[in-house]
């Protein structure tokens, strides 16, 4: 006969309802306590996260204000609805990480967009693309318009652009609404320790000087046009100065006589001289005006970055950097309708193998070559190095060309 189990007495029931509530209670603590720990591990682990984001995205280099003409455009001239000066179709920006058009005046990339990733910061946005309560007005801005020139005049026939003049009152008024994001002295420190990229002075050439029915090339003897260029620059650049640019690139011209627009004009498809030597006398007087302006202005590192030689030099040994032909354009241009590259022009194979996009351009793999030369001299504005003396290329012989005709 099976005896029935004990049935629990009142005074087990207690115990054991008492075990249990301990029972309960101390796993309620290790629980809570497990969630205290995993929860103070995974908010330290998050800012660790967060600090380890914060320090990958800030950018590793300089804050860069860009200024120019068609070389530097990011697409500003895209959003002056008058202007003439566009390049927002293909073939343009066929090899850009987008694979479209956006206002740059080649297949790829600027000087400056390749320039802006080896310092380790994004290209600039386009000054007209932005609102000035954008945050990203503190992360460096492109103020370039093709057809600008060093003269307000230059460039007139394409309707609307931004002269220099403009560009700079641009940055004036990117400069007010960063005070008013951050405050003046962080403004003003910004603006101290950025990089003020300028490469112009070209259209004041071929599209001013050189141009037949432009007055400048009847008014002025060539010294005199260059005397004009260089004050004119010169107060554009204390201009600047005064508000609060210190450190200063000025990328002098490039060989302009040997652009596939210029050889055309010549009629045997060599170099247009008479432009080159034009060009060597102005770089001379700017970098000697440059070189002043260190010596007045007090905390100024203004820089004069040689493009002369470093395009030169690709265009009489281009196959020593990898490429093929540096005396005509990838894209089948018409010089008489502006020299650009047309939706209905026809495009070469390999665009690797020229230097020339256009008639008046480098191409994205020439860009990265000349950027590649010409870094260490923008790096030296960056870091604070003073100025070395003057390094501009002087033709012996270049003559002081008169009126030109």
């Amino acid at each position: 006969m099976h005896s029935n189990p004990k049935s629990p007495t009142p005074q087990s029931e207690t115990l054991t309802r008492e075990t249990n509530q301990a029972a309960s209670k101390s796993t309620r603590m290790a629980i809570s306590a497990a969630i205290l720990a995993i929860t103070v591990a995974f908010a330290m682990s998050m800012f660790d996260v967060a600090e380890a984001a914060g320090a990958a995205g800030k950018p590793k280099g300089p804050v860069v204000y860009v200024f120019g003409d068609s070389m530097s455009d990011v697409g500003n001239n895209n959003y002056l609805p008058l202007c003439i000066a566009k390049s927002d179709y293909p073939w343009y920006g066929i090899d850009y990480y987008t694979g479209w058009p956006t206002g740059r005046f080649t297949n790829g990339r600027t000087i400056g967009d390749v320039m802006s990733a080896k310092f380790g910061v994004p290209s600039q946005p386009p000054y007209l693309s932005l609102y000035m309560t954008d945050d990203a007005i503190l992360g460096g801005v492109n103020f370039a318009s093709g057809g600008a020139g060093i003269l307000n005049e230059t460039g007139i026939y394409f309707v609307q652009y931004l002269s220099f003049d403009a560009q700079i009152d641009a940055y004036e008024t990117v400069k007010e609404a960063t005070k008013a994001k951050i405050g003046d002295a962080a403004a003003e420190k910004l603006a101290n320790e950025a990089l003020f990229l300028i490469g112009l002075g070209s259209n004041d050439y071929v599209n001013n000087f050189m141009r037949p029915f432009m007055a400048d090339g009847i008014v002025y003897t060539h010294d005199e046009f260059v005397v004009l260029l260089t004050t004119t620059l010169r107060k554009q650049l204390k201009r600047l100065y005064s508000l609060g640019a210190r450190k200063i690139a000025f990328t002098g011209l490039a060989p302009m006589g040997c652009i596939p627009s210029q050889r055309v004009l010549t009629g045997t498809g060599k170099c247009l001289t008479e432009l080159n030597e034009y060009v060597l006398v102005f770089n001379a007087a700017a970098k000697k005006m440059l070189d002043k302006l260190n010596e007045e202005l007090p905390g100024a590192h203004v820089v004069f970055a040689d493009s002369y030689s470093v395009v030169m030099d690709l265009i009489d040994h281009p196959e020593k950097y990898g490429f093929k032909i540096s005396t005509t354009s990838c894209c089948n241009v018409d010089t008489t309708v502006g020299g650009l590259c047309l939706p209905n022009a026809r495009v070469c194979a390999n665009r690797k193998d020229y230097v020339f996009w256009d008639a008046y351009h480098t191409s994205d793999a020439a860009n990265q070559v000349i950027a590649d030369k010409m870094f260490d001299d923008l790096k030296a504005v960056v870091d604070g190095v003073a100025p070395k003396p003057s390094s501009a290329p002087v033709h012996a012989t270049a003559p002081a060309p008169g009126p030109h005709k």
